[in-house]
């Protein structure tokens, strides 16, 4: 029976214990102070508010100088953290397959004229389908799925998108170097499942599972509602004469008469969603053309067929109206029992923004006015690390929940209430970082003595993506940022 004065067993800690000790190696630069800095996210009372607050948590041993110099001048092994992070458990679905969900969120910086290769960022305003180009860094996130309600996710990757980056291939980049090191640590075997890649409607999903074409994933992602894809090219009667086709008829999300009869259909009562109704459609493909990112392409473009899903659900757990959503997944010949696995599995996807939000809003991952889009990768690793430890000591966690409270069980614990109790749990795991040393401050800029070399301005880019032009090459235009004031260049 587990004591109510040490609830943590000293001997259930080795997975926490070997990840702790792995990320300490993967620091370089300033490592005792970036791993105390990770620790005092973990066990900051409340929610992460500023940067500098971190330095008067107790397990940060230093003073706020070395916080900011770690972040300024430390060295992050970013492959070797990758590694580590594909070798540790990681979650599958109901049917043993791995589910990868990928997404971009932005880390916004509307004031932040002196950061360089930032971008405007689409985000949503107060009112109805209102949005917002604010200028930030975006970042590209994969992150392994579980089974079931959960807001837990296995973060695996983080890249941050410069100008002129095109997501799709920065996301199939991801996509390929992860799945080479789950089978490198052993997490997927030849005869298993394919990997599945969920996405939302901001990917080009066949594009992505072309990119994607000779490794063992699927691509399941949503489509948007007005668009218009081809089926298979008929048998070929004798006798007919003249160039084949290369397209069928056309099936417009929009046009119910060019549905036809679905190949599949199903019809499942859930809790949340009411009756759900989903339809299946085999063999079809987009018409793609030599524009935008086939404009590179070889003479004969690809052509890439799957199967789309139109999915039907009777309420919303909020009230809203509900409308119809449409997937597009890359494999053929779906049974009734693949469009249910698929449409609940990608019902799943939306774990990823409980994710983002727990970064932002707890861990304060857009908290810190980083000036340099390095350090800002250096926080945002640390961040994920920091996410990680919570994740393996998710079934070591003690409920230490608030009066207004309901009782939860382990298994059921969010990611903040596990955070509740993390440092109590980091008396029992490793903690390699050594003892600070003193020192002394330098002397800084001597008095009276005006700084000579201001800090440089730069643009702001209006694109993160590529954009096609008659030469194929990718362009952005730059948003000049305000000029300083006489008072500023001194």
């Amino acid at each position: 029976m587990i004591s109510v004065h040490d609830p943590y067993p000293v001997g259930d800690v080795g997975e926490l214990g070997r990840f702790r000790r792995e990320f300490y190696g993967c620091l370089t630069a300033r490592a005792d102070a970036l791993f105390e800095l990770a620790d005092a996210v973990l066990c900051a009372d409340g929610p992460v508010r500023s940067l500098v607050e971190l330095s008067l948590v107790g397990e940060h041993r230093r003073g706020h100088g070395a916080l900011y110099d770690a972040l300024a001048c430390g060295q992050l092994d970013i492959d070797r953290l990758r590694t580590t992070l594909a070798g540790v458990p990681l979650p599958r679905a109901a049917d043993g397959r791995l589910v990868l969900a990928v997404d971009i969120t932005c880390w916004l910086r509307p004031d932040a004229h002196t950061s360089p290769q930032r971008v405007l960022c689409h985000t949503y305003g107060r009112g109805k389908d209102q949005t917002i180009m604010v200028p930030g860094w975006p970042y590209s996130m994969v992150v392994a799925l579980e089974s079931g309600r959960s807001s837990w996710t296995a973060p695996l990757d983080a890249v941050r998108l410069a100008p002129g980056d095109d997501a799709a291939a920065v996301t199939a980049g991801q996509v390929r170097d992860i799945v080479q090191r789950l089978v490198a640590a052993g997490q997927w075997r030849p005869g298993d499942l394919d990997i599945l890649v969920v996405a939302d409607a901001g990917y080009d999903a066949p594009r992505l599972a072309f990119l994607l074409r000779d490794l063992p994933v699927q691509v399941l992602a949503r489509m948007r509602s007005d668009r218009v894809l081809r089926r298979a090219v008929p048998p070929r009667q004798p006798g007919t004469i003249g160039r084949p086709p290369r397209h069928g008829g056309e099936f417009a999300f929009a046009a119910p008469a060019t549905w036809g009869k679905p190949d599949a259909a199903t019809i499942t009562d859930t809790r949340l969603y009411g009756i759900a109704r989903a339809r299946a459609w085999d063999r079809l493909h987009p018409r793609l053309t030599h524009r935008s990112a086939w404009v590179d392409a070889a003479k004969v473009l690809p052509v890439i067929e799957g199967t789309v899903i139109r999915l039907e659900v009777e309420h919303l757990p909020s009230g809203a109206t509900p409308k119809p959503v449409w997937l597009w997944w890359s494999g053929v010949d779906a049974t009734a029992g693949d469009v249910d696995r698929l449409w609940q599995t990608f019902l799943r996807r939306f774990d990823i923004e409980h994710t983002f939000r727990l970064f932002k809003q707890t861990l304060g991952w857009t908290c810190p006015k980083i000036r340099t889009p390095q350090a800002a990768d250096r926080w945002t690793w640390l961040i994920l690390a920091a996410y990680t430890q919570l994740r393996l000591a998710r079934a070591l966690a003690v409920d230490l929940r608030r009066p207004w409270e309901k009782p939860a069980s382990p298994q059921r614990l969010s990611p903040a209430r596990v955070r509740r109790g993390f440092r109590h749990l980091r008396a029992k795991a490793t903690c390699p970082a050594s003892a600070p040393k003193s020192s002394r401050p330098g002397p800084g800029r001597p008095s009276g003595r005006r700084n000579s070399h201001p800090t440089p301005r730069h643009d702001v880019h209006t694109a993160s993506g590529a954009t096609s032009t008659s030469t194929g090459k990718a362009k952005t235009k730059p948003k000049t940022t305000r000029k300083p004031r006489p008072s500023q260049t001194g």
